[in-house]
């Protein structure tokens, strides 16, 4: 089997830990199979791309309540709201390695890479979870990542320039400051969140480089200028236009230039 038809059959999985598993596995095998020219033909039902369980229960993102890391409670909601986007970003992942064509080798392999690597991730969290009596699922959660990957669906450079380097990167200017909250509690479960988002953090300054990288691929391929055609794809989409405090250090150590950090301060 091809690798973009396995990542499509493991985008449409529903079962979290199943996706998680099949995404692990499909990584350890990326190297050794081959890479179709075109994308296999999507589901015909639309409603299983891609495959989510029937919890947690999806709200628009200012219907969320937030609530204080300082209680048992807000700190299992803040890491559910974390593992919904790790879970989130496995799709985004295989779905950028299954839909878009005329890539190379490289971009299916580092595509798949990215969602090996956020398995792990959503799996730690959601042990974390466990480990304090709840679960993935338990509570609600909002699908703007998923969003924004409807958006791009038809065009790859737009993609790289909104998910990976817009709404991933906002993870690397987030997660420093609830690691810091967390730290502020100092409980056991607390500062075991702390390091469990030190390995994410890191891992997502490759992702993030990851989407780089090929952004500024796509733009020299077709005759763009990065730094100025960023701001042209966030009107033309609708992205978020990001808010400081930004990560300078992990997002310089993810590709980003000093150009291109002005721009986000122009706020």
């Amino acid at each position: 089997m091809e690798l973009r038809q396995r990542a499509l059959q493991v985008l449409c999985l529903a079962d979290p830990e199943q996706k998680a598993a099949a995404a692990l596995d499909l990584y350890a095998q990326a190297a050794t199979l081959s890479i179709a020219d075109s994308a296999p033909p999507a589901p015909a039902n639309p409603d299983t791309l891609p495959g989510r369980p029937a919890r947690p229960e999806l709200l628009r993102h200012n219907e969320l309540a937030r609530r204080s890391p300082a209680s048992a409670e807000g700190r299992a909601i803040l890491i559910h709201a974390i593992a919904h986007i790790e879970f989130n970003a496995i799709n985004l992942a295989l779905d950028a390695v299954w839909r878009f064509d005329g890539m190379p080798h490289a971009y299916y392999t580092d595509w798949m890479l990215v969602a090996g690597e956020e398995a792990r991730h959503f799996r730690l969290l959601r042990d974390h979870l466990r480990a304090q009596g709840h679960d993935y699922g338990d509570f609600p959660a909002h699908q703007g990542l998923w969003t924004m990957c409807e958006k791009t669906q038809h065009d790859v450079l737009a993609r790289m320039a909104l998910v990976p380097r817009t709404m991933e990167a906002r993870g690397l200017d987030a997660t420093p400051q609830i690691q810091a909250k967390l730290r502020q509690v100092g409980t056991p479960d607390a500062l075991a969140a702390v390091t469990i988002l030190d390995t994410i953090l890191h891992d997502e300054v490759g992702h993030v480089a990851i989407g780089n990288h090929w952004y500024r691929w796509l733009c020299e391929r077709e005759g763009q200028d990065p730094e100025t055609h960023y701001g042209t794809l966030v009107k033309q989409y609708e992205a978020p236009r990001l808010k400081p405090p930004f990560n300078e250090s992990a997002r310089r150590s993810a590709g980003f230039s000093d150009a291109e950090l002005r721009w986000l301060q122009q706020v």
